[in-house]
């Protein structure tokens, strides 16, 4: 249980981004030497929140596999005496284990949730701290995404079998913050609607004593008053409700208040959009209207700090999705930063969140990264373990996006192996966890072309299917007329599945400012625009098609390989955001059509 640090009438945050302590520990020698206890010797700055990959011009910090160090001193405040104190980190990838002063406080495995920990008993109010931590890139068969270190005669070299680069580090803000000891410590919002009334349930869990009560408040985005109510747990009435929807990203602010008396002990602002999603036949509905997703995958990775959050990035992306006419976008293939999730909320663009469970192909992996030899699911490869891990990334994810009403669909994988009784076994236990999780979102998966209609084995436990093919780029390349014949009798085959299809990821590399006057030339700009053409041809003749999603918004870095060229091109923007021809023909399609 975890509600986000903010500022309230009861509650401090000091932000602790800025310039961090770091040295790499490739031979793990950090722990027995005791680095937490001293200043990190030899250490260099790096910024707070960024990935450590690309900000050093040195090959040895871009490629380096296994731990790395930040540390830095903070200055707690004195007026938080007597108070709860706690240290938060928004993520660290791929797992972390923290120090305060001397004292080991928490470890955490999962590069993009967040965690925290009670620091009180080992910081003093009114003295400096020293903040550590440790955290590791290493992928495994047991961590998601999956990947395996190989010794080599030249070191260690990660495998991993994801199409885009391992960036690692403090992508996201470090805080710290205070509560009184008796404080609120969970919310969930679950809202409905009834005529034009909005309905919203709520569930508040507080560590405090049985001379406690609960109170909530709700106003709305003027500031007025609509509703109040008495409890840890009720229902909320708002007449004539200014409905959440795509588009229109109307939020009320439901207040929390924890009393002892009364004397108010703790506040917390909990944001609710009031919106209903469901699915019905072929139909993806929100607020009961059916709604068609345009936009696309996309990835946190921009130039110099890779996944390491940025504010200006965040608004540029979001505005060009606005010109562009996209209402949506799947957080592909992780969690993104909370402050993402938060913009889309407020701006009405729809989301379908996913957890970081990609590359768990064996047969994928060997296809695009070279042959490998590896079974997927096995004792020996992903297993139990793995499972038990996938399964807390649903669980984590599901915590920490369950209240936004941008979030209208949960993706638990991308692109696994799909067609084997082995990945039936595998992901059956998943989808119950998320459902147990959030019972009033959809729940999906992302299906692979290695798993085509007739042989997939786990979409049966999907409500909504979700498809990445390339027809026309992996397959048929350059013959846009064979490709459209194969798409269309495959996707006809997954619309008599009854459920609402959304191509998850459709799309071309193009490298920007490659022309040719000749048809179906790959990696031209033209090729791009006639490839989309083509795959909306097919998308607009079946009725089951509910959401099309471009791979990829913007060119991304990948790892090295004869494959890519300066990483992944299917953007329809560049990585520095210019627009290739494909970007002005998805904003014709999508400015003037649904």
């Amino acid at each position: 249980m975890m509600l986000r640090p903010q500022d309230t009438s009861t509650r401090e945050r000091k932000n602790l981004n800025g310039l961090w302590q770091f040295v790499l520990d490739p031979d793990r020698r950090g722990r027995a030497a005791g680095w937490q206890s001293a200043a990190l010797v030899a250490a260099r700055g790096m910024p707070v929140p960024a990935s450590y990959n690309d900000v050093a011009a040195d090959a040895a910090v871009r490629d380096h596999v296994g731990p790395v160090w930040y540390q830095r001193t903070v200055w707690v405040p004195a007026g938080w005496a007597g108070r709860r104190i706690v240290l938060h980190l928004e993520s660290a990838t791929h797992r972390a284990t923290v120090w305060v002063n001397d004292a080991e406080v928490v470890s955490h495995e999962g590069g993009y949730t967040p965690f925290e920990v009670d620091v009180t008993d080992h910081v003093t109010p009114g003295r400096q701290s020293r903040i550590t931590v440790e955290v590791d890139n290493t992928l495994t068969f047991q961590t998601i995404p999956p990947g395996l270190v190989e010794e080599t005669d030249h070191g260690k070299r990660q495998r991993y079998w994801h199409d885009f680069f391992n960036y690692a580090g403090l992508h996201r803000s470090v805080w710290l913050y205070s509560t009184d000891p008796a404080h609120l410590s969970d919310v969930t919002v679950v809202t409905d609607l009834d005529g034009t009334d909005g309905v919203i349930h709520y569930d508040v869990t507080a560590e405090a004593g049985p001379d406690t009560r609960v109170t909530v408040v709700l106003h709305d985005a003027e500031g007025n008053q609509v509703a109040t109510g008495e409890g840890a747990d009720g229902t909320l009435t708002v007449p004539q409700v200014h409905r959440w929807a795509p588009g229109d990203g109307y939020l009320y602010d439901l207040e929390l208040l924890l009393w002892r008396g009364e004397d108010l002990l703790d506040s917390y602002h909990q944001s609710v959009g009031v919106r209903t999603v469901r699915v019905d036949g072929i139909r993806f509905l929100i607020n009961d209207e059916p709604f068609y997703f345009t936009g696309f995958g996309k990835h946190e990775d921009v130039p110099v700090i890779g996944k390491g959050h940025n504010d200006a990035y965040l608004v540029h992306d979001f505005e060009l999705l606005d010109w562009i006419g996209a209402n949506s976008f799947r957080t592909s293939h992780y969690p993104y930063s909370e402050d993402v999730i938060d913009y889309a909320d407020r701006h009405g663009i729809v989301l379908i969140d996913e957890t970081a469970a990609v590359g768990l192909n064996m047969g994928l992996g060997g296809g695009i990264f070279g042959a490998q030899g590896y079974t997927t699911f096995s004792p020996e490869t992903a297993n139990e373990v793995t499972q038990q891990v996938h399964a807390q990334a649903i669980r984590e994810l599901i915590a920490r996006d369950k209240n936004h009403p941008s979030v209208v669909l949960w993706s638990i994988a991308n692109e696994p192996e799909s067609e084997t009784e082995a990945a039936e076994h595998y992901f059956r236990p998943l989808f119950d966890v998320a459902r147990e999780a959030d019972p009033t979102r959809p729940v999906g998966f992302v299906n692979v072309m290695l798993a085509p209609y007739g042989t997939c084995r786990v979409s049966q436990f999907a409500d909504v299917l979700m498809l990445n093919r390339y027809y026309g780029w992996y397959v048929q390349t350059g013959d846009l007329d064979a490709a459209e014949a194969a798409w269309e009798a495959e996707l006809r085959g997954w619309a008599g599945e009854n459920k609402p299809i959304i191509i998850t990821e459709y799309g071309a590399d193009t490298y920007p400012g490659l022309h040719s006057v000749v048809a179906n030339s790959p990696w031209t700009e033209e090729y791009q625009v006639e490839y989309l053409d083509m795959n909306h041809r097919v998308f607009d003749r079946i009725d089951a098609v509910v959401g099309e999603q471009v791979w990829n918004f913007a060119d991304f870095t990948t790892s090295s390989g004869i494959m890519r060229v300066g990483g992944n091109r299917k953007g329809v923007f560049t990585r520095d955001r210019q627009p290739k021809a494909a970007a002005h023909a998805l904003r014709r399609r999508w400015r003037g059509g649904r």
